[in-house]
């Protein structure tokens, strides 16, 4: 039997996967909105700066759509808004910071890197973060941690180090943000202990017209840990994204 694919009639939605994540992140997502909607993962692991990230995304795309990041992905996201903003027709960010790493968390990223390049020490990264990856509620869920120490092991050790390479050198993008003139949807797990709820409410309040979430149940880990609350809220966003919205200097 034939498979037909849709006749999309909105612009496509780019998926940008966090640090050690790939499409299976999304993968719920990417199931309930393909009715309506192309979506597209983006690699991110091949390139060690934010900017080639979003090039590399941005090669793959057509003239206009939305994008969607989370954690790693979410500052990839900024920072293709930098490079092409023209191109974007709605925001969403989930679980991430709009801030840089601060020394102290700059000098324990490198740590981490020298003590992974130096050794065998990458299967030991993903269960030392799972308690802040996942809810706690989530932790007693072995599936579910199954599949998060499945994701990094596809993306293996060189690309966590270039992924690592590129989080630390990334810009503060607090200050693009009041530029952004598209629909924009922030959401972040309650339990989020990596990128907790104050980073995400700034990054609302310097967003013009953006919306906050903050979804009960889940921690880093949104699009997993509560799938069908992030779709409902990706599909609201992304009608949004179809409806006239005013630049910001006539807000």
């Amino acid at each position: 039997m034939a498979i037909v694919t849709p006749p999309y009639s909105r612009p496509p939605l780019l998926l940008f996967p966090g640090l050690l994540c790939d499409a299976r992140l999304w993968r719920d997502q990417v199931a309930a909105l393909s009715d309506s909607i192309r979506c597209i993962v983006a690699d991110c692991t091949q390139d060690d700066t934010l900017d080639d990230m979003a090039r590399r995304a941005l090669s793959a795309m057509p003239d206009r759509f939305a994008v969607a990041g989370l954690s790693m992905g979410g500052y990839a996201a900024m920072a293709l808004m930098r490079l092409a903003p023209q191109r974007v027709t709605g925001l969403c960010l989930m679980d991430t910071s709009a801030r840089p790493d601060t020394p102290e968390q700059a000098r324990r990223r490198r740590g981490l890197m020298a003590l992974v390049a130096r050794g065998n020490q990458f299967k030991g990264v993903t269960p030392r973060l799972m308690p802040m990856l996942l809810h706690p509620d989530r932790l007693s869920d072995q599936a579910m941690c199954d599949e998060v120490m499945a994701m990094a092991d596809r993306v293996g050790q060189a690309a966590y180090l270039r992924q690592q390479a590129a989080i630390v050198a990334r810009l503060d993008s607090r200050p693009d943000l009041a530029r952004v003139a598209v629909p924009t949807l922030v959401a972040v797990g309650a339990g989020d202990q990596l990128t907790p709820p104050d980073l995400a409410a700034e990054i609302a309040g310097l967003t013009p017209g953006a919306v906050l979430r903050v979804v009960e149940g889940a921690g880093h880990l949104l699009p997993m840990e509560r799938p069908a609350v992030a779709t409902d809220l990706m599909r609201e966003w992304l009608d949004a994204t179809l409806l006239p919205i005013r630049s910001p200097e006539h807000s």
